[in-house]
């Protein structure tokens, strides 16, 4: 790993402020053997951005130039040794896209809130045209057809989502939350149990998650595991309001024994 005091002079100044923004990486390689061998030098561009502990999370761009799927962490000196600065290139190019993705977005989101579906759908598939993994535009497309009990369309979005690791994070709580209800309306239960246990395996503390898996099994008449899910819930917040009246419900029922 690099020192600091290494990083070449026209590096030194990104470590002044939080780096955010596009830089690349060359990797050279060599192409045929013998006489015909040649070198090549491979730029790939990436899409950058400094956390709190200072560590760098970098993305890779897509052939759109926005950034787009896995994410991995660097620290700050391994990140100055291998990266190089494109201001350009992501003020003319990059920044431009991503804006005009982003109001794609927008204007999606905007559509399917005043019912207005297949304007939404339209401007969410310009949007996934930019990028394929978009978490919010792949949400909203998802949730317009699902709306419409388009279930094939919604199975391909949901195939999609699956996939997708940051449609987890806590910014998309929302969005994710509202998907998994609706599946679970368009009785899609098989789907919406395999989309949360995804969740699951990402965030195994919180409370909402716990009930909103509980009222799909009891859709799936699974008792003992909406039971289950419903304790879990109440181990993490025990004064939830949503899922006591729940058990209570259950035990009314008789599908519970009064002193569970």
């Amino acid at each position: 790993m690099t020192k600091t005091s290494a990083i070449p002079e026209d590096k030194k100044n990104i470590v002044k402020d939080r780096i955010k923004g596009v830089f690349s990486t060359q990797v050279l390689t060599k192409v045929g053997t013998g006489t015909t061998l040649r070198k090549t030098i491979q730029k790939s561009y990436w899409f950058a951005n400094e956390l709190e502990d200072g560590a760098i999370e970098v993305q890779p761009l897509n052939v759109n130039y926005v950034p787009s799927g896995p994410k991995n962490t660097l620290g700050k000196d391994e990140f100055l040794d291998k990266f190089s600065p494109e201001p350009e290139f992501y003020t003319v190019t990059v920044m431009p896209k991503i804006r005009e993705m982003e109001k794609s977005v927008a204007r999606g989101d905007r559509h399917r809130k005043r019912g207005e579906s297949f304007s939404a759908e339209f401007e969410y598939n310009n949007a996934v045209k930019v990028d394929e993994e978009n978490v919010r535009a792949n949400f909203g497309l998802g949730l317009t057809y699902l709306e419409r009990g388009e279930k094939d369309k919604a199975q391909d979005i949901f195939d999609r989502l699956v996939k997708i690791q940051a449609a987890y994070e806590p910014e998309h709580k929302h969005l994710f939350n509202d998907f998994g209800i609706s599946l679970r309306k368009n009785k899609m239960i098989d789907q919406a149990i395999v989309y949360y246990d995804q969740a699951l395996s990402l965030s195994q503390n919180d409370e909402n998650l716990y009930y909103n898996i509980a009222r799909v099994y009891l859709e799936s008449q699974n008792i003992p595991k909406t039971i289950e899910m419903l304790k879990k819930a109440l181990e993490i917040n025990p004064e939830m309001p949503e899922a006591t009246k729940f058990l209570d419900f259950l035990k009314n029922k008789g599908l519970v024994s009064q002193d569970s």
